[in-house]
């Protein structure tokens, strides 16, 4: 499933606060970021630390039209923590790594202005 990337799309539904309190989104460290040639949108393999609580997780991340694998490391992302772990070609991506459309349509990783703990949660 994708959203449109289209700014002029109308709002989703409306939820409910507890529903919105079901989607378990915090912020993580890449500790590793690697090619991921085998799938089938350019990509890069991510190993995110997401501190004590959640640990380090992998995600698969279409990112390679606004980021260099050697600029990744050390930076902070956001992610979706609690979706069940995904088949993305030969890796299983345990997290989904949140970003926002450019005007092209290509990600721009969502992240705090500045560095937060490890595993915090968005409210």
């Amino acid at each position: 499933m994708h959203v449109t990337h289209d700014p002029a799309a109308e709002a989703a539904a409306t939820i409910s606060f507890d529903d919105f309190l079901k989607v378990d989104i915090r912020v993580g460290t890449i500790i590793a970021a690697e090619p991921f040639p085998e799938a089938r949108k350019p990509a890069f393999k991510l190993t995110i630390d997401f501190g004590p609580t959640i640990g380090v997780k992998k995600s698969s991340a279409q990112i390679t039209e606004h980021y260099a694998l050697e600029t990744l490391v050390g930076r902070q992302v956001v992610a979706v923590v609690n979706f069940p772990p995904r088949q993305i070609g030969k890796m299983m991506s345990e997290v989904l790594t949140l970003g926002l459309p450019d005007a092209d349509g290509k990600v721009v990783l969502l992240a705090p202005s500045d560095a937060v703990p490890n595993g915090g949660r968005l409210f």
